[in-house]
């Protein structure tokens, strides 16, 4: 499902935000980008790629699998998009005891797919949820891709 949107954000230093007492919502603490090469096309998912970027992304922000209790999902809504993000999220994330699983969301359940705001929205969907000390579910969720596990130590809200 298609939609439309877009947002804005203001990325600032911290000692700076601080210096000019300005509110500070969220705090980017590592990055990473990687791309898979050669595959069946631009959009076509890679594993491979994706557990890159997530180990990366934890190696850069100095954090370990287990510091972390919630992902904002690329979350496509395609069988095998889905499948190969769950199993990437699930390989990164998923030697965890039952009682603390790893939340997904997919912000694309509520707004649908903004293309190049998907990003963006993603992003700002964590950090209202992080301002308000709660995590939103994911909408329409009612017949499960039969290649994911909402069982396991990765499920979605």
């Amino acid at each position: 499902v298609m939609g439309e949107g877009g947002g804005a954000v203001v990325l600032q230093r911290v000692q700076d935000a601080d210096r000019q007492h300005r509110a500070t919502h969220a705090v980017i603490r590592g990055t990473a980008m990687t791309q898979d090469g050669h595959s069946n096309g631009l959009t076509a998912p890679n594993k491979h790629a994706q557990l890159a970027v997530l180990r990366q992304a934890l190696d850069d922000a100095g954090l370990a699998p287990g510091d972390i209790d919630f992902v904002e999902a690329h979350g496509s809504g395609t069988s095998l998009g889905d499948a190969i993000e769950i199993g990437a999220l699930t390989e990164v994330f998923g030697d965890r005891p039952a009682q603390r699983p790893l939340h997904v969301g997919a912000v694309k359940t509520n707004v649908g797919h903004l293309l190049t705001a998907a990003g963006m929205a993603g992003l700002v969907k964590t950090v209202l949820a992080l301002r308000a000390g709660e995590l939103p579910g994911n909408l329409h969720l009612d017949t499960p891709n039969t290649m994911v596990s909402l069982d396991g130590p990765v499920r979605p809200l």
